[in-house]
């Protein structure tokens, strides 16, 4: 069992990546998922199929890895972190929007030494992978894989109405297009969703391309250590229904995620050397910055109790509104992002006990950043994810201005209107900025975009894991190919850039 190219992980990155370069007929492609596979859409499972379903995404879920992380010392509990597990990754799973970073995230990667990466060289892959149905200029694609769509203002149910009329009466501005390169203000958000189904990578890329003999698409198989020789990737180590095999490529791609691509990367002895030593793993490659830089959005939610008066469809339009805009003093534009959830009920939470009805402050642009740690040397056992938001003072000082600003668009008539009162967010919490930050912090929430553990950049950084072609510092043969690599996180939901990024890396091969 040996191939051109084996790449590890079916989630966003994966399926993009693994397409392209099957589509040279003359190079053999073996893509590995740790879940099942669903090979058309009459055989997709209602949890995946239905965007409006949050249950693919429960801990107890088949389709969850049911990672858990530390936001902060000061939460008791851990956090939840899904993530896929089932061809198509966390793609089919998410809440379907479809959100391309700001320029000048991009830009800014250049500027550290990976020029390949700047706004103007990945917007032809942004173009190519989708068809907007709504915009058509030279920024947006007409022609790609994934169809992209907005609601209507005319389909807002009145809680939703009262976000958009209480940020304009606030001064913001309205945004028509959220992926437009100087959008700013509040706007509807592009979805990957049609007619009610999550359009996964798996329903766009995969499964249009099936046929092709030279594509292998192996489900149920968990990869547990890439195989060196010297310092040549040469294979894969995995487990299918209890027995363990080797497959060997020329080229081994890790798309397996911000978790699992550092993880198997320190299962395979790349990684910094004091940890590997303490986990009695043999150094292949001494890299300090596998699982470091763990990058999020920070978020807290301020739960809403709606009026017994107010009628909320949880059938009805699905329109998911948000606030972009920037900070007081901030010099990075849209660096906040305030959301209004889609209004929910059975079987996806009680609007009357205010799951269903909540607005989401988020920090788009974090100081802080944490680390990836392995627990064990058991590929089995789940790394240890330590978030550490909010340690810098500026990222509370931003929280902590977004939550008031919610409190200032609550006042507003219309949500006055519609909303009951404010349930988890108090007077006395408000009182102080050392009252507000206690709040904060032991309200923490995250918008599940990790990022940044396996970053990109140059030989000379010491922290850098992959070169901006993704291949891996001082080995041959490997790469990884997903949102680890980035920098910094995108100032979005990341499952575009995602894409955009193994559509991109598929290039080099050629």
């Amino acid at each position: 069992m040996k191939y051109d190219v084996i790449v590890v992980g079916a989630g966003s990155s994966g399926c993009a990546l693994a397409t392209r370069l099957s589509g040279d007929p003359n190079r053999s492609v073996l893509l590995l998922e740790a879940g099942p596979d669903y090979p058309d859409l009459a055989q997709l499972p209602p949890d995946l199929k239905d965007g409006l379903s949050t249950a693919a995404s429960a801990v107890d879920s088949a389709f969850n890895w049911s990672y858990s992380g530390q936001l902060s010392p000061q939460q008791a509990d851990l956090t939840p972190i899904p993530r896929g597990k089932v061809v198509g990754g966390s793609s089919a799973i998410n809440g379907q929007s479809f959100l391309r970073g700001l320029p000048e995230d991009y830009d800014s990667w250049a500027s550290l030494g990976n020029d390949e990466w700047a706004f103007i060289k990945v917007l032809p892959y942004f173009r190519q992978i989708e068809t907007d149905l709504d915009i058509r200029d030279d920024f947006h694609g007409s022609d790609g894989p994934i169809v992209i769509r907005r609601h209507k203002r005319e389909d807002e149910q009145p809680v939703q109405s009262a976000f958009y009329q209480a940020c304009l009466s606030a001064g913001f501005s309205e945004d028509r297009d959220m992926n437009q390169p100087d959008s700013t203000g509040v706007g509807l958000m592009p979805k990957n969703n049609t007619e009610g189904i999550r359009m996964s990578m798996a329903l766009t890329h995969l499964n249009p391309n099936r046929h092709r003999l030279n594509f292998t698409i192996r489900p149920n198989v968990l990869a547990t250590r890439v195989l060196f020789d010297g310092n040549k990737a040469t294979g894969v180590q995995v487990e299918s229904s209890g027995e363990r095999f080797v497959v060997e490529g020329d080229n081994i791609v890790l798309c397996a995620g911000a978790v699992a691509s550092p993880q198997l990367l320190i299962l395979s002895g790349v990684g910094p050397a004091d940890h590997l030593n303490s986990l009695g793993i043999p150094v292949v490659h001494d890299l300090p910055g596998v699982g470091q830089n763990l990058r999020d959005h920070p978020g807290a939610r301020i739960r809403l109790r709606v009026k017994e008066d107010v009628t909320l469809d949880p059938n009805g339009p699905w329109t998911s509104i948000s606030l972009r805009y920037t900070a007081t003093g901030s010099r990075a534009r849209n660096d906040m992002m305030i959301s209004q959830a889609y209004p929910a009920g059975p079987p996806y939470g009680d609007v009357l006990e205010a799951e269903g009805v909540r607005l989401t402050c988020s920090l788009e642009l974090p100081v802080s950043s944490g680390e990836l740690m392995l627990t064990s040397a058991d590929p089995h056992e789940k790394p240890h994810l330590d978030y550490r938001y909010l340690e810098d003072p500026w990222d509370r000082q931003r929280m902590r201005e977004a939550v008031r600003l919610c409190v200032r668009l609550l006042q507003h008539q219309a949500y006055r209107e519609v909303i009951q009162e404010r349930i988890n967010l108090t007077d006395q919490d408000l009182a102080t900025d050392e009252s507000l930050d206690a709040w904060l912090l032991q309200n923490l929430t995250t918008a599940i975009h990790m990022s940044g553990t396996c970053k990109m950049g140059p030989a000379s950084d010491p922290m850098a894991v992959v070169n901006q072609y993704c291949q891996v510092h001082g080995l041959d043969g490997l790469r990884v190919v997903d949102t680890s690599v980035t920098p910094d996180v995108v100032r979005a939901n990341t499952n575009a850039t995602a894409i955009m990024i193994g559509e991109r890396v598929a290039d080099w091969f050629k």
